[in-house]
């Protein structure tokens, strides 16, 4: 494999992929992933990680899903992150815990903190699984500590950075898997501990090590107010697609710096038009929020004071900045800004994003303000907003045109207060599978057995959340029969 093969292309390819981790050697999992007939999790001798309230969930959330693809969709996805990408051990006699995408044998900040989020709610009945993710944020803490700037990490101090990274023209230190800075990075982790602190009252994760992770967190979130200089983050790569690298001499655009972070990519991992990067700014402000409620509950008061004051900063400039008055849906949220009044009016389908920002950040879903931004992502306005025959729902740059992601799709349902609305998302997902009952990064709106990455842990565990929730909230969705076609919104 070439060195400047990026990302997507290497996840097309599963025979380079299998070849070159030994672990997909040993298990095979990649190609179980692939076959179109697939309608069940792993063999148990092949699932990494067991969790007894996951599996009990399991068994009484399906008992109340009419659908039987519903079912068998759910009981594959929810446990999917457990069952195939969670790699438990321990590391100077605490927790440590490894969670790789899926395809791709490295841990991301991102995905790993939302595949492991939905078992949140388990953990306090659950002992060995709450151990599972203590580990990982510890794992998070010594990740962000080797380099705050990174998004992605292999399983060893040693390793060098993924295939196509090798030659990215940045600070590239052993055990990084990919350097593209992205706000949302540091704040995933920070939500994850939040929730599991909630979850199970346990304050063991938040040790000296964590504390220190916490701290360049802020010191780094400083750095890219670019107040004063643009600080030390610089990346270029060479590649054929555009969206994968950053030119203008590896800083992004440039910006009128006014109290925002500088994102320089997306969670899509794509360069961003305008280094002020709206949503991730708004999930910021949260994970900020949260930061200062952990640092004050443990009795770290400057820390607690040092976010608070930050997320005050951002909040603020993200107001006064990126929420602007579109021409048809009145005052919304801008995707990207640049300081100087240029705007990306757009939404992409990775989290964060306008449609996911209230699912990230607790802004009311009947906030005018937010209310008039989802209108905005699910309409034509959006030019990654699709509309096939198979389903709509948003895309983005990073697959390409025509491509719907099934995670805007359990997104538009988890941002939902309509019945209609929330079921006709389930039938689209549950009609967009390709016979595999897995979900997958992408497929084509009139197609979906044109899809991208088989076994992506993140959207299957997205969509096991889903279905707890509408359990929890509207058991009566569930009950019904999901015979009747998808149709447009």
């Amino acid at each position: 494999m070439v060195s400047h093969v990026d990302r997507r292309s290497f996840v097309r390819n599963s025979a380079a992929l299998a070849a070159g981790a030994a672990f997909f050697a040993k298990t095979n999992l990649l190609a179980q992933y692939t076959k179109r007939d697939l309608t069940q999790r792993p063999a148990e001798s092949e699932r990494l990680f067991r969790s007894q309230a996951v599996e009990d969930a399991i068994a009484s959330v399906s008992r109340d899903i009419a659908d039987p693809q519903l079912r068998t969709i759910f009981a594959n996805c929810l446990p999917n992150t457990l069952d195939t990408t969670v790699f438990p051990g321990t590391r100077d006699g605490k927790p440590d815990t490894f969670v790789i995408t899926g395809d791709i044998d490295a841990l991301w900040l991102r995905d790993s903190s939302a595949q492991m989020h939905p078992y949140l709610p388990f953990a306090k009945s659950d002992a060995k699984l709450a151990t599972v993710i203590e580990g990982l944020i510890h794992r998070h803490a010594m990740c962000i500590l080797l380099d705050p700037y990174a998004n992605a990490f292999r399983r060893n101090p040693t390793d060098k950075p993924l295939d196509w990274a090798v030659q990215d023209a940045t600070d590239h230190k052993p055990g990084v898997g990919e350097r593209k800075w992205e706000v949302d990075s540091l704040c995933y982790p920070i939500r994850l501990a939040h929730g599991y602190w909630k979850a199970t009252g346990s304050t063991a994760a938040f040790d000296s090590e964590w504390v220190a992770a916490m701290q360049l967190v802020l010191r780094t979130f400083r750095e890219q107010q670019r107040m004063h200089d643009r600080g030390p983050y610089h990346f270029q790569r060479r590649a054929e697609n555009p969206t994968d690298s950053v030119i203008l001499s590896g800083y992004g655009a440039p910006t009128k710096p006014n109290g925002m972070l500088h994102s320089i990519f997306r969670p899509s991992d794509d360069a961003c038009t305008y280094p002020l990067f709206v949503p991730a700014n708004l999930f910021a402000v949260a994970a900020l929020n949260m930061l200062a409620e952990i640092a004050k509950a443990v009795g770290n008061a400057q820390l607690a004071n040092d976010a608070a004051s930050l997320a005050t900063e951002v909040s603020a400039a993200t107001k006064a900045y990126g929420q602007l008055k579109h021409a048809r849906f009145g005052e919304m949220y801008a995707y990207e800004v640049d300081g100087f009044g240029n705007v990306n009016w757009m939404d992409d389908a990775n989290a964060p994003g306008l449609l996911s920002i209230a699912y990230l950040t607790g802004i009311p879903l009947k906030q005018p303000v937010y209310r008039n931004t989802r209108a905005f992502s699910l309409s034509d306005s959006n030019p990654y907003f699709f509309k096939g025959s198979a389903a709509e729902g948003v895309g983005g740059p990073h697959v390409g045109m025509d491509y719907v992601w099934p995670m805007s799709i359990t997104m538009r349902a988890l941002t939902s207060t309509e019945d209609a609305e929330i079921l006709n998302c389930l039938k689209m997902l549950r009609n967009t599978t390709a016979g595999t009952n897995f979900m997958h990064e992408a497929f084509h709106k009139d197609d979906p057995t044109k899809f991208t990455r088989p076994w992506f842990a993140w959207a299957n565990t997205l969509f096991g959340e889903l279905v707890l929730k509408i359990h929890a909230e509207r058991p009566s969705l569930l009950r019904q029969s999901l015979a009747q076609k998808a149709s447009a919104a």
